[in-house]
């Protein structure tokens, strides 16, 4: 059976193979579908609401079970922010790199023990012949460092992010290992049950 993982994000797509590595469907991409070009605009205003918006629109235009996520960075000093909003903080024209740096910007005079923060997922997975949705979170606490520790393994916020226990940067940490801990780790954790669900 086939799994559409609606993402434009390659690093994800790849996260999502390993993840799902044990699990029997063929795992794709929006590539593989010509579906690449199909944008969908976040209008929710939490996790869950954008996880769901995606899933049921990619599985639409293609007629597959299909699984998004929303997921983001959650800064305790900021009120929360970046958020919802993480894949857009900051300018419009911001990448990674520049949101990585407006973060740190944000973050100048806050101390260590203040910098408290975590990663949030909320998976969607919507099945198009019985209309059905089905949705699991995971999450993982941690800090924001001063400086960026980029190891070359992740993306995003990766590079800021040090998990609870750690003294690495998920994007020093080797992806098994980031895998085990992470919020999207933690959520895929329990999608096994919900595929077993919809394959009856």
């Amino acid at each position: 059976m086939e799994l559409l993982i609606a993402s434009q994000n390659q690093g994800k797509i790849r996260e999502y193979q390993r993840l799902l590595a044990d699990v029997d469907f063929e795992v794709l991409g929006l590539a593989d579908v010509g579906l690449d070009s199909l944008d969908v605009e976040e209008t929710g205003t939490t996790f869950a609401e954008n996880a769901i918006l995606k899933a049921k629109t990619y599985a639409a235009a293609s007629g597959k079970l299909t699984l998004a996520d929303d997921s983001g960075l959650v800064v305790d000093a900021l009120d929360g922010a970046p958020g919802v909003y993480s894949a857009r903080y900051g300018q419009p024209d911001f990448d990674d790199g520049g949101r990585r740096k407006y973060l740190l910007e944000k973050l100048t005079h806050i101390a260590n023990d203040q910098r408290t923060a975590h990663f949030m997922c909320v998976i969607a997975v919507y099945d198009p012949r019985t209309d059905t949705t089905h949705t699991v979170e995971g999450r993982c606490d941690g800090q924001i460092l001063e400086a960026e520790r980029d190891g070359g393994k992740g993306f995003g916020y990766d590079a800021l992010f040090q998990p609870n226990g750690y003294t690495q940067s998920f994007a020093e940490l080797a992806p098994e290992e980031k895998n085990r801990i992470s919020h999207r780790g933690n959520a895929v954790k329990k999608l096994p049950d919900i595929l077993k669900q919809i394959t009856g």
